[in-house]
């Protein structure tokens, strides 16, 4: 090991590039350098809490799981621990949901894993199976290293009609794709897994469900007390790191004995060298920096394409809460059902401790698919008009008196460009083709994100982590 201090660029300020830098400072020396380059001038990505007719109200992801598939605690609740937040978490009120269909509001049947059902029986109130496609044909659903789109597999054990109704409702509120086109070993491993030695796909969710158990009545997700945003702050304070905002990392090349970063405008470009890099960054920048080191890899990784979003916050006066369904904590909305909303959130049914004394009830709805980003492309008034009259319309269980509900005291548009990765069939395989490569010829390159390991704030923070822990077998850690 060398006798200076090692050094070491996060480039990307996410949860994901935080949670790196997070183990980075807890395995290695306390002399390590770490700096964080974030392009934009604020860190946390998609974690982005704000403030809506007084309340706080989150303008990107709201809540984490909180158990692993192990059973032990998330990535998510581990590192708030780890920061000093682990008395800040709070749980839902209220887990349930609800499907629009037909205008009305469904109960979404239990016992689905993403919507794909193990017991047929349970999801007839919202869709029909065609039970009789999914017969025991003697050897399992996928082969060992197979993958298929999620809406391939579901539409040829049960049918169109639990695609279009379950599966794609729950993936749209997930990823804003589509069942036939994203990879069913990306977006559900567990039940990828299990297809792999059960013949039925009923039987395969049954043992997916199976294998990642959860003690009756305990939680599923979880968030922090006054907002997300609060994850980022303690997660940077702790990394103990150098932030950099607005510092785009511009070039990553390789230089003897590490790296050398091209950093903010072409005309005044900055240089720093460093030993290792962790790049969290989405699959397209990390593309570009990767086509400089090598071509193969940064054309695996710049195969992935995004989807993008907005999500429309409204804060309504106390009526609007006669109005809302009081035991939900919000909706999905099957593409099928021509509405503008894909999902929306009761958060103040949702969360008590965002509930007022006054009655004002925040409510969020999110809006895009991928292929749909034309519908985004509407003024901020437009998509909260829309948004209002839609979610009208679709309480009052489609009876079209949407006027109904109250006039937003306040509102707030968040748009999300490429914000939600689109993993197609192989993608898992493509990533870990490029890691591969990396580790044989530039070990002290780590990928980390949601462009390789999935969605969701654990999955992001474990990614970091382990992107940090490939790094720290290269310089050896110095504590336990």
């Amino acid at each position: 090991m060398s006798e200076r201090a090692v050094r070491i660029a996060v480039v990307g300020g996410g949860i994901a590039g935080l949670a790196a830098a997070v183990r980075l400072r807890d395995r290695l020396p306390a002399d390590t350098r770490i700096t964080v380059y974030e392009q934009s001038g604020a860190l946390g990505g998609k974690l982005r809490t704000g403030s809506l007719a007084g309340s706080t109200v989150e303008f990107g992801a709201e809540a984490f799981l909180v158990r692993d598939p192990a059973g032990g605690d998330s990535a998510a609740v581990a590192l708030a621990r780890r920061v000093g937040l682990g008395d800040a978490l709070v749980h839902p009120a209220t887990g349930r949901a609800a499907l629009a269909i037909g205008g009305e509001l469904r109960p979404v049947p239990p016992g689905t894993l993403v919507g794909v059902p193990g017991d047929l029986a349970a999801v007839t109130t919202v869709a029909r199976p065609e039970t009789e496609r999914d017969h025991d044909g003697g050897r399992p659903l996928l082969g060992p290293d197979e993958d298929v789109t999620v809406g391939d597999l579901v539409r040829r054990r049960l049918g169109a009609e639990v695609v279009d109704r379950l599966v794609d409702p729950m993936l749209g509120g997930v990823y804003a794709g589509r069942a036939d086109e994203l990879s069913l070993a990306a977006t559900m491993p567990a039940l990828a897994r299990a297809a792999r030695t059960e013949a039925t796909l009923s039987g395969a969710v049954r043992a997916a469900q199976a294998a990642t158990p959860r003690p009756p009545g305990a939680p599923v997700f979880a968030t922090v007390a006054g907002g997300v945003s609060r994850l980022v702050a303690a997660a940077a304070e702790a990394s103990g790191a150098e932030i950099r905002l607005n510092a785009a990392v511009r070039e990553l090349i390789p230089v003897p004995g590490g790296w050398r970063l091209v950093i903010g405008p072409t005309r005044d470009p900055e240089l720093a060298e460093v030993d290792a890099v962790v790049l969290a960054l989405p699959a397209r920048p990390a593309a570009r920096l990767l086509a400089g080191v090598d071509v193969a890899v940064g054309a695996l990784v710049g195969r992935l394409d995004y989807a993008s979003v907005a999500l429309v916050s409204l804060a309504l006066p106390a009526p609007a809460a006669d109005l809302l369904p009081a035991d939900l904590s919000g909706f999905l909305v099957p593409p099928g059902e021509g509405t503008l909303i894909k999902a929306a959130t009761f958060f103040t049914t949702k969360w008590a401790h965002l509930r007022r004394a006054d009655g004002t009830v925040l409510v969020r709805a999110s809006v895009g698919r991928y292929g749909e980003e034309h519908l985004l492309q509407r003024a901020d008034d437009e998509l909260v008009s829309t948004v209002h009259r839609e979610l009208g319309t679709l309480v009052a269980g489609g009876a079209g008196d949407g006027a109904r509900l109250p006039v937003p005291v306040a509102s707030h548009v968040q748009r999300w460009g490429g914000a939600l990765p689109q993993y197609t069939p192989g993608h898992l395989d493509r990533v870990a083709a490029a890691r591969t490569a990396l580790r044989d010829a530039y070990p002290t390159l780590a990928l980390a994100g949601a462009g390789y390991d999935g969605v969701g704030i654990p999955i992001c923070v474990r990614s970091g982590e382990t992107a940090a822990e490939d790094i720290i077998k290269v310089w050896g850690a110095s504590r336990a």
